[in-house]
Formats: C-alpha cells, sequence, structure tokens
C-alpha cells in the first residue's frame, strides 16, 4: 500500500459503470415483472453492492479500508442494456474510484447469478470509472497560471554557511508540483531588519507568494514572526489553524508553532517552520487548496 499520511482530508466522489446485456426481451419483463426464480434481481444485486462498497479493501490487496459516507446503486434499462451507475461518497485522504467499480462490478455478477438459469447467453460489459472529484488533481485543476512566489530561508547558522538548507529546497518543490514559478529563492539571516527589506522588496515587486522558513521557534533569536506579523494588513488564521492542526496529528510538537500567514497588497506571506519536517508538513497541509485565495482575490477585484 502506498503512503497516504502525508495526504489532506476531503470530500472525495466517484461513479462507476458497468454494463449487463441479456440476450431476450423475455428476460427483461422477468426482471421488471419480479419473475425472476432467484427473487428480486435489482434489490439483490443492489444489497451485494453495498457489501461490497465497504469491504473493497478485503478484495483489492492495494486498496486503503476508508469510511464509506454514502452509496448508491442506480439502474437504467435500454434495449437489452441494463445500465448500473454506482455512486461512492467518502471523506477521506484518498479516492474512491475502485470502491465505485467494485461495488459495480460486484452488482453487475449478482444480476448475472440470478439470470443465468432463464438466460445462458448473459454478458458484463463496460466496468468502468465515470466520474471522480475531490482529489488534488481536482484543485490544481482550479488554479491559475503565472503565480509567483520568493522563498526566504531564515537561518543564521545556515547563511553563515554552517548548515545545508533542506526546507527552502522542500518548499521550492512543493511550489513546483503546484506549477508555481520561482522568482526567488535567497538565505538570510534571522533578523529583523533584514527580513522587512527583503518582504517589501518583494511586495513592491507584486509577487503573488512569499514564503519565509525559518526563525520561528520559541528562542529570543527567533524573530520572523514578530517581524512579519505587524506588516500583514489582513490575517488568515484559517490556513494558520490548517497547518497546526494537520501538524497536531502527525507530531504533538506542532502545538509550539508559531505560523504567521496573511496579505500585504496582493502579496499572500507565510513564515512557516525552520525544520525540514516542519515545512513540509505545513506546505502539504495546505497546498494545492491554498492558491485558490488568488482566484477569490481575482474574482473580488473584477466584481
Amino acid at each position: 500500500m502506498i503512503d497516504i499520511t502525508n495526504k489532506s482530508t476531503t470530500l472525495r466522489k466517484a461513479i462507476a459503470q458497468a454494463i449487463v446485456k441479456v440476450s431476450a426481451a423475455e428476460t427483461i419483463l422477468a426482471i421488471t415483472e419480479k419473475r425472476v426464480p432467484k427473487g428480486d434481481v435489482f434489490e439483490m444485486a443492489k444489497t451485494a453492492g453495498l457489501f461490497a462498497a465497504k469491504r473493497t479493501s478485503d478484495m483489492i490487496p492495494d486498496c486503503h479500508p476508508l469510511p464509506i459516507e454514502f452509496a448508491q446503486i442506480k439502474y437504467r434499462i435500454e434495449g437489452l442494456e441494463i445500465f448500473i451507475e454506482a455512486e461512492i461518497h467518502t471523506i477521506y485522504k484518498t479516492g474512491v474510484e475502485v470502491e465505485a467499480m467494485h461495488t459495480a462490478s460486484v452488482v453487475a455478477l449478482t444480476m448475472y447469478d440470478m439470470l443465468k438459469p432463464i438466460d445462458k447467453n448473459i454478458s458484463i460489459e463496460q466496468i468502468k470509472l465515470l466520474e471522480k472529484k475531490g482529489g488534488k488533481s481536482d484543485y490544481l485543476k482550479k488554479e491559475l497560471n503565472g503565480l509567483r512566489a520568493a522563498v526566504v530561508v531564515c537561518s543564521d547558522s545556515i547563511s553563515k554557511g554552517g548548515k545545508e538548507d533542506r526546507a527552502g529546497k522542500a518548499i521550492i518543490e512543493k511550489l513546483k508540483s503546484c506549477k508555481v514559478e520561482l522568482s526567488d529563492y535567497i538565505i538570510i539571516p534571522d533578523e529583523k531588519e533584514v527580513i522587512s527589506e527583503k518582504l517589501n522588496a518583494y511586495v513592491a515587486q507584486n509577487l503573488n507568494l512569499v514564503i519565509f522558513t525559518g526563525g520561528t521557534g520559541l528562542s529570543p533569536r527567533d524573530v520572523t514572526p514578530e517581524t512579519i506579523s505587524p506588516m500583514i494588513q489582513k490575517h488568515i488564521p484559517g490556513i494558520e489553524e490548517a497547518i497546526r492542526s494537520y501538524g497536531q496529528e502527525r507530531t504533538p510538537y506542532s502545538m509550539l508553532s508559531r505560523s504567521v500567514v496573511g496579505l500585504i497588497n496582493d502579496t499572500l506571506v507565510m513564515a512557516l517552520p525552520g525544520s525540514t519536517r516542519g515545512a513540509i508538513e505545513s506546505m502539504d497541509a495546505v497546498f494545492p487548496h491554498l492558491l485558490h485565495i488568488f482566484r477569490v482575490m481575482k474574482g473580488t477585484r473584477h466584481d
């Protein structure tokens, strides 16, 4: 099974289809009139499908167990074909495409089993995914192109060459995966004057996003939040809370986080932890969903 611990929980949906094709109109009539010897085909198959939806991970080795929040099975008859549509919802870290296709498959197999005594030429066709929603790709599709960002590493030791930067590089990789252009990457000492000077320069350049990493600890030398917070024109506490909540589920030390997020004009400014793990988890917590803020701001300006 792949590691999904870095993923965020979101509402995910999938719809899958299977087609049961019979060989005679009499078979369809027997189904609709409930004259099949083994019982009510639609109801029995639906029941089997609901069991299948909840037990997909028992059948498919690499499938993660997940909570099924909603399952629905619909039928449509067109000539000699019975269209099965299975819709599954969950609020979890991974999608339900396999659950939807497994459900549709078991519904079709149950119908086949119930109908074979009266029709020897039944086939199951076109088991496929019709629709999926809620994964990371959905959020990336919604975002804007041409966003520009700067990454600033605030660290006395790294700026002096005593350590290698890993947190800033991890942030850059995440930005690249979200199709955000990197305009600048710089390492500076954790000093108020230097931090404020760089931030003002980036705002003047109309960068969309400026991410600081480091200087958010509890030592008297860690001054990044104290420097940036008074410069913010509009704080966005929801993003800060999302970062802290995501981290808290993975390490109890996240309660000590002092991340700062807000707007200066149209530039989104973020101050994230300086540890590699803290920076990665902070980015995973809110990207790519955070980028929707630029669509919101663009829409507001055009209203």
